[in-house]
């Protein structure tokens, strides 16, 4: 009897447990959303240290976009939430981190408006083809982007020289890669989008060319 006490004692333990693991990404998009406006009030309040702490807030946000997905993938913690506000708390920290550092002088206006247009028209494209059952997987191109947007924002909202580097150097550098990566990703994706939805224009269009 005690044997089955101890058993069922087990089992009621490790619900919680898995229901905590399954909780875990939702969780951390949730800080990610909560680090966006910590962002924004530092860089309105500007200054090396509000720049710094914008930085910070910046990095952990990205990095908890990267631990969200890892563990979302080993424990097959995929939720609807999670679906709808990993990529919207994504696109949102970018757009409004990017708009904050134009009146800093930190960063070109049309290339944020290149940028945040890319993203409302890639998901744009996103929402017809999910309304079509139609899943258009991110190219390797827009994975790169984000890597390359996030040291960018980073270097931007740092700003300052620290320990002899200038970060807004670094930022830019960073950032001309990225607007690449913005653009071409997208040309891609416009063109999968094509080939999916126009397939008999596609052939044509190849036989035309041949």
């Amino acid at each position: 009897m005690g044997i089955k006490i101890f058993f069922s004692g087990a089992s009621m333990d490790s619900k919680p447990q898995s229901d905590r693991v399954s909780q875990l990404p939702t969780r951390l998009t949730l800080f990610r959303v909560a680090c966006i406006p910590a962002v924004v009030i530092c860089l309105y309040l500007q200054g090396p240290v509000s720049s710094f702490l914008a930085a910070l807030f910046v990095g952990l946000a990205f990095i908890t976009d990267i631990l969200d997905g890892y563990f979302a993938r080993k424990y097959s913690a995929v939720t609807v939430v999670g679906k709808f506000l990993d990529p919207l708390a994504d696109k949102i920290l970018v757009s409004l981190t990017m708009i904050m550092l134009i009146p800093l002088g930190r960063i070109y206006v049309w290339v944020v408006m290149v940028i945040i247009a890319r993203e409302l028209a890639i998901t744009g494209l996103r929402g017809i083809a999910v309304s079509e059952g139609v899943v258009i997987q991110a190219s390797a191109l827009g994975k790169y982007k984000t890597i390359f947007q996030s040291v960018a924002l980073l270097g931007l909202c740092l700003h300052y020289e620290y320990f002899g580097v200038d970060f807004h150097k670094v930022g830019m550098f960073f950032l001309w890669i990225a607007l690449i990566l913005t653009i071409w990703s997208a040309l891609a994706y416009f063109r999968n989008f094509y080939e999916v939805f126009f397939p008999e224009s596609h052939k044509s269009d190849k036989g035309n060319s041949g």
